[in-house]
């Protein structure tokens, strides 16, 4: 660990006591994802309609043939040492800039460490690791945001971290997950963006649920749950309160690895619906 990652870890323990002490003495409670309200209050920007993610960001030739389509939200997998595509052949900030000119409203989705009860073996080599989660956390949250500004991701914009299906009844293993989730999220919030989460719904969806009830804070702000094969819709997912992530901080992913055309492009997607913030762009 270098100087200026000691340094940011310092600083995040200080300012997490100073905000602590301060309810403490008011006697108020942190705001929890269910209680914050509209994230457009906050200065973000919220998109409701058709979305899907692909692996690999297409060419804006693609994008542009595919304004054919009803979809208008693409999830761009922008940085994180657990992506399946890591060399992104388009993806810079130009490519961001010129995909939201064309009308793309942006997802930036970040596959960093993995639970350590993961369920898929090709991301059992990206394990948190158990001896720091919430300083690992952190130092991924600092990550996120130094990538995500030098794309052009502007602050006040959703960065979505993307956590695999995992056991999360192994109780040792749920530990050492929602730990470098709750670490993550308040460094991604400390740098001025809203901090998201992606999982299977009966994993770390029901996790995260399963806690925010316990009365967990520092938990995502905004979720977004795959449920394959189900109607798409962002307020009938079972395992969340009807009140939990709302309003407009939730997305469904509904169906996985489909292919279609659309302007003559064939692409192989995942098809989401989203109510929840996008990518403001500089």
């Amino acid at each position: 660990m270098d100087r200026l990652d000691r340094l940011r870890k310092i600083i995040g323990f200080f300012v997490a006591l100073t905000v602590a002490m301060a309810q403490l003495v008011s006697g108020a409670q942190p705001a929890t994802a269910d209680d914050r309200g509209d994230p457009r209050s906050e200065g973000a920007e919220v998109f409701r309609g058709w979305g899907f993610d692909t692996c690999q960001a297409p060419s804006l030739s693609a994008m542009r043939a595919w304004r054919a389509s009803d979809y208008r939200a693409v999830g761009v997998y922008f940085a994180g040492r657990a992506r399946a595509c890591p060399r992104q052949t388009y993806l810079n900030a130009n490519w961001l800039a010129d995909a939201d000119d064309l009308g793309w409203r942006m997802l930036p989705i970040f596959v960093g460490s993995q639970s350590p009860c993961v369920k898929a073996g090709h991301k059992r080599g990206f394990s948190i690791s158990s001896y720091d989660p919430y300083g690992q956390g952190q130092e991924e949250g600092h990550e996120a945001a130094d990538r995500a500004g030098a794309l052009g991701i502007a602050r006040r914009s959703p960065l979505y971290l993307d956590m695999e299906a995992y056991d999360h009844y192994n109780s040792s293993c749920a530990r050492t997950t929602l730990s470098f989730v709750r670490g993550w999220s308040s460094t991604v919030r400390s740098r001025g963006y809203l901090a998201g989460f992606y999982s299977s719904a009966d994993s770390g969806v029901r996790h995260m649920e399963r806690a925010r009830r316990n009365g967990t804070g520092g938990l995502p702000d905004l979720m977004w749950f795959a449920r394959w094969q189900v109607p798409a819709s962002t307020s009938g997912e079972p395992v969340l309160s009807r009140s939990a992530w709302t309003p407009h901080r939730r997305i469904h992913q509904y169906r996985g690895n489909v292919t279609e055309t659309h302007g003559g492009r064939r692409i192989t997607i995942d098809r989401n619906l989203v109510d929840a913030p996008v990518a403001i762009i500089d």
